[in-house]
This record gives C-alpha cells, sequence and structure tokens, in this order.
C-alpha cells in the first residue's frame, strides 16, 4: 500500500512539473554582469553568485547592469535589451531534459549579428554563468537562473 501511495504521488509531482512547462511557466532570471579589474567590490544583489563567479572568472570587480525575470514558454524567444538597447539577449525554452533541466537557447545580439549562441541545460534553483563580450575595462558575464 505504501508502494503504491509513494508511485501515485511521484507520478503526480511529475505530471505538474511536465505541465508546468507545457504551459509556458519557466521563471528565468536573466542578470547582465560587468566584470573589470577597475577597482573592488561585489554588487550587493550579486552575493549569491559571488563565489561561483571567482572560481570561474579572475576579476576584482563585479556590478550588475541588467536584472530582468522572463517568463518562457516552448519555443517562444523572450527578449531583454541591454547597455541601452545595444545588446539584444533573446532566450527560448527548447524543451525539457530527462533529468528536468530546462534546455534554453541563448542568443546575444549587437547590430544585427549574433556574438553569441549557445545552448544551456539549466537544473531548477541552479545558476549557470556565461562569459560574454568583452568591454572597455572588461567582459559581461550573463547569470541565468530557472525556477519551475
Amino acid at each position: 500500500m505504501k508502494r503504491t501511495v509513494t508511485l501515485t504521488i511521484s507520478f503526480a509531482i511529475l505530471f505538474l512539473f511536465l505541465a508546468s512547462v507545457a504551459f509556458g511557466q519557466v521563471q528565468t532570471r536573466f542578470r547582465v554582469i560587468r566584470a573589470s579589474n577597475m577597482g573592488t567590490g561585489v554588487d550587493p544583489s550579486l552575493r549569491d553568485v559571488h563565489e561561483q563567479l571567482g572560481s570561474l572568472f579572475s576579476f576584482t570587480s563585479y556590478r550588475l547592469l541588467t536584472d530582468e525575470t522572463l517568463h518562457l514558454s516552448l519555443h517562444q524567444p523572450a527578449s531583454i535589451s541591454a547597455r541601452e538597447g545595444q545588446i539584444i539577449i533573446e532566450t527560448t525554452l527548447e524543451g525539457m531534459s530527462r533529468r528536468g533541466a530546462a534546455e534554453l537557447r541563448i542568443r546575444v545580439g549587437r547590430e544585427g549579428r549574433d556574438i553569441l549562441n549557445t545552448q544551456v541545460r539549466l537544473s531548477p534553483g541552479r545558476t549557470v554563468l556565461i562569459g560574454g563580450p568583452k568591454l572597455r575595462e572588461g567582459v559581461i558575464i550573463y547569470a541565468i537562473s530557472s525556477h519551475f
């Protein structure tokens, strides 16, 4: 009897998870970060990813430029702009992996051409960091996290 209840609950949770994805309820937080060696310090809103930033990149300063939440629907691109509209970031939910991770296509464009086009698998509650284009004194880093 316990086994049947456990299996029923497991299937119900899986069904709710898949239904939320099918109805486009994958909420994705997209942060654009300026990293440089000009000065020191970490923007207080980046404390949750500071350790991860430090282990992947060797900069002394991290400043948040853009912080937006997107509600992604399957195969429906959602866009945000950064740096006063000079850079367009397009995110598309491509599907779900067998392990329950969201598969996202990330395209970053400037002046009508792609400067980054990649696919990432994003587990719920995790953050993926992607090093982006160079800036005068540093680089742009994209921090992407999802809740579903």
